[in-house]
């Protein structure tokens, strides 16, 4: 459908000779010439952009201009006069006009002032759609779960969403910490502001700091030219700090500056700039062993620690599961076209009773592979890998052999060692990483 063009104008020339040049540019025009005929046809229809000279008989431009804003608060308006000032200028942009066009009008620059000006609107229009569905896609009732646990997160994050305060999100990898931080950015007042992600542990150290303050031309080898930080475009929006236990002890002494007084300076810079920020952190560390270990500053600790969240892992909420593997297999069945609309008790009692170190992300991978290889619209065991139906298996072994916690823990280094990470073995055994490597010296476990 064309764009609609209203010209304001009472000039008999120039508005014949503008209707001429945007009906060449397949535009829909119509003209008044006064600010009351341009009244009486907003009332009759919508149109993109109005075009209005200040100087009219009756209601002047700028008069036009308020009482259409008024009325139409995002109508795009473009002022035309033969009497350029800046008192003229300034008053058309204050009163919200999109531009100001000098005459005598030189067709091709009104003509890019006018697609420049659709553009925009265009793009924001695109933007606030975008943002409507993120709100509907990151809504609180679509996290799925039904044990206690879960509930009670959503209960105490909605208190919340809405407050500048600082959030710590704790928890497993593959528990859902960036999904639950997009949920309180998109559920808060911040919703049409940046929400921009930054793991801590995928940008090699001696980039993060120009990755998050930005640099100046010039400050170190390769910066030609000046660069904005994460943070900067993330200002009045929301930043999600994901592995932040991964930060440098350097790094974090300059995020705790920002955390205090909200000013950032760019590598090489000398000029700071405000911003305003929500920071939300996550980490699958023990942030407290860690300040013993004086890995982490405690007083970043205090800052990012005003509201903290627990994720529990998913072997912890097992009445979550059922719901998650139906959720997965009705998203995967439609994106990847596979008739898949069930699973046999068999799978679901294996699918139930499975450790989950890689909690839901692991979930979500092992139903996208399982309906990639379903032929018979049921998933049943023969679709799952083999960790999964093994799980099942030890966990009998443990129960007919009658193992100790030491047994336990040492039959399941030996066993699944080389399955998981350092970091899944010892969330699943509920010690550190430290911990899981004195365990493995002292019984002589090598890891191969």
């Amino acid at each position: 459908m064309a764009e609609r063009l209203l010209i304001v104008e009472d000039e008999d020339t120039l508005c014949e000779s503008l209707k001429r040049v945007f009906s060449k540019e397949r535009y829909e025009v119509d003209a008044a010439g006064s600010a009351e005929a341009a009244i009486d046809l907003l009332a009759e229809g919508h149109y993109s952009l109005i075009i209005s000279d200040i100087i009219l008989p009756g209601m002047n431009g700028i008069e036009l201009l308020k009482l259409t804003k008024e009325r139409i608060p995002d109508q795009l308006f473009i002022i035309m006069t033969a009497y350029a000032s800046l008192e003229t200028a300034v008053e058309a942009l204050r009163a919200g006009a999109y531009d100001y066009v000098i005459k005598p009008i030189i067709h091709e620059e009104i003509k890019q002032i006018v697609k420049n000006a659709l553009n925009q609107k265009a793009l924001q229009t695109e933007n606030a759609i975008l943002r409507k569905q993120l709100e509907k896609e990151y809504d609180f009732s679509r996290i799925i779960g039904e044990s206690p646990a879960i509930k009670k997160i959503i209960g105490e994050v909605k208190k919340f969403a809405d407050a500048k305060s600082n959030v710590l999100l704790l928890g497993e990898t593959g528990t859902g910490k960036e999904l639950l931080a997009r949920a309180l950015h998109f559920n808060s007042q911040r919703t049409d502001k940046p929400f921009i992600p930054i793991n801590c542990s995928a940008i090699p150290e001696q980039l993060l700091e120009s990755e998050l303050f930005g640099h100046v031309r010039g400050a170190f080898t390769g910066a030609v030219s000046f660069k904005k930080g994460l943070f900067e475009e993330a200002n009045g929006g929301t930043v999600f700090l994901d592995e932040i236990g991964n930060l440098s002890m350097g790094l974090q002494s300059k995020l705790l500056r920002v955390l205090e007084d909200y000013l950032i300076r760019p590598v090489g810079g000398t000029q700071s700039v405000k911003i305003d920020l929500r920071f939300i952190c996550a980490t699958n560390s023990n942030l407290e062993i860690a300040m013993k270990e004086g890995q982490f500053r405690e007083d970043l600790f205090y800052r990012i620690n005003v509201i903290t969240i627990k994720l529990p892992p998913l072997r912890e909420r097992k009445e979550d599961i059922e719901p998650l593997l139906r959720h997965f297999i009705q998203k995967y069945s439609a994106d990847l076209g596979k008739p898949v609309k069930d699973m046999n008790t068999e799978t679901l009692k294996l699918l139930v009773d499975y450790s989950w170190p890689g909690n839901i992300r692991e979930l979500q991978n092992i139903i996208e592979r399982a309906i990639l290889i379903a032929d018979n619209g049921v998933l049943d065991s023969e679709h799952l890998p083999d960790n999964v139906k093994t799980g099942m298996l030890f966990s009998q072994e443990v129960i007919e052999n009658r193992l100790s916690i030491e047994e336990y823990t040492k039959t399941f280094i030996h066993k699944y060692q080389n399955e998981f990470t350092e970091q899944q073995m010892a969330d699943m055994l509920g010690i550190t990483r430290k911990s899981l490597w004195e365990k493995r010296k002292r019984w002589g476990i090598n890891r191969s």
